[in-house]
């Protein structure tokens, strides 16, 4: 053989040698990367449906884990079985269930898709629709570290946008509150708790709607084919597969026996002059999507006494103490709000 097309032959190998197998950056080196993210994936995200049956008190089968993942029927069965080997779940009457290892790493993986929630909503401009899926993507990227330095930016909320309950860094979660919307009757008043965010068909329809939670509806028809409410002086129409994805609660008493409404005089926050103190009692119509998940945020709930402590040199913007904490509100943010004045009575 000429030595030279031998010299070019050995160069060819070696160099494909070194696509394939270099560390961290060959051929082999990330496909072997690759599946151990995609197993890691695949197993969270299972941990996940098997703690939210648990959580709502249903059982997790095979057959509903495959109809989540939507892996064959094979493919599930040896995921579930290499769960079992490493210990996060175990075989129980018709299905599996947790162990405690299993269940501390599903409230991980669901703590840190429900911050990412949390900051999505918050501090970008993605729209509702899109919270999901890209939070499901960056948690099995995120590490508890960074789990908890997203927490502290966020400063620790104990909700995510659609109402579920955000585990805490030790593992503890309160159960899920609230109703389907198609248990209530007609006439009844409620405050919106849940909205719950799959299928995304779905949830693209209410957040068409407005609805969110922290929203005060009341219920007016209840019928086989659709359910009526109104929600901040609108009427909402929705069929009942739909209307079922919407958890709320009996509305709240909205004053204290401390405090009475001084009169039927009402007007936006920004009216309020400092020193002085409102009911609030809703939102404009025109404050929807993310403005006003932001003010609920804020404690700016239906009911919430708010008063106005200062004002900022140019007045804009103002400063209210709600709930205990000061926050800042720009004048346009506050127009948005309806309140009624408010005044402390004397108590004998």
């Amino acid at each position: 053989m000429n030595p030279l097309f031998a010299l070019v032959i050995l160069a060819v190998v070696a160099g494909l040698a070194v696509l394939v197998a270099w560390p961290d950056r060959g051929w082999l080196w990330r496909w072997r990367i690759g599946w151990r993210v995609l197993h890691r994936t695949r197993t969270e995200d299972a941990l996940k449906h098997l703690f939210d049956c648990e959580y709502q008190g249903r059982q997790a089968t095979h057959q509903s884990l495959v109809g989540v993942l939507r892996l064959g029927g094979r493919r599930s069965t040896e995921l579930l079985a290499r769960m079992e080997r490493l210990g996060l779940i175990v075989s129980a009457e018709g299905g599996f269930r947790l162990t405690a290892e299993g269940r501390s790493e599903a409230l991980r993986v669901i703590r840190i898709h429900r911050l990412w929630e949390r900051y999505l909503a918050d501090e970008t401009g993605l729209e509702p629709e899109r919270w999901h899926p890209e939070a499901e993507r960056r948690e099995h990227r995120t590490s508890p570290q960074q789990a908890e330095e997203l927490s502290v930016r966020l400063g620790h909320p104990p909700f995510d946008p659609h109402g579920d309950p955000i585990p805490t860094r030790e593992g503890d979660m309160p159960p899920r509150a609230g109703r389907p919307l198609t248990d209530f009757a007609a006439g009844d008043e409620v405050d919106v708790v849940h909205v719950e965010d799959e299928p995304a068909t779905i949830y693209a329809q209410l957040v068409a709607e407005g609805v969110h939670p922290g929203m005060k509806l009341r219920v007016t028809s209840v019928a086989a084919e659709r359910i009526r409410f109104e929600a901040d002086l609108d009427e909402v129409v929705l069929a009942p597969i739909i209307a079922a994805n919407i958890f709320a609660v009996p509305a709240a008493e909205e004053a204290s026996d401390e405090t009475s409404v001084a009169a039927d005089a009402t007007g936006s926050l920004s009216d309020v002059a400092v020193g002085e103190q409102a009911l609030v009692v809703g939102f404009s119509r025109f404050c929807r999507g993310m403005e006003r998940r932001r003010l609920l945020d804020l404690g700016l709930l239906p009911g919430t006494l708010v008063e106005t402590k200062m004002a900022s040199p140019s007045g804009d913007p103002v400063a209210y103490r709600v709930r205990g904490a000061v926050i800042a509100l720009r004048r346009s943010q506050a127009e948005q709000i309806h309140v009624q004045q408010f005044q402390q009575e004397a108590r004998a």
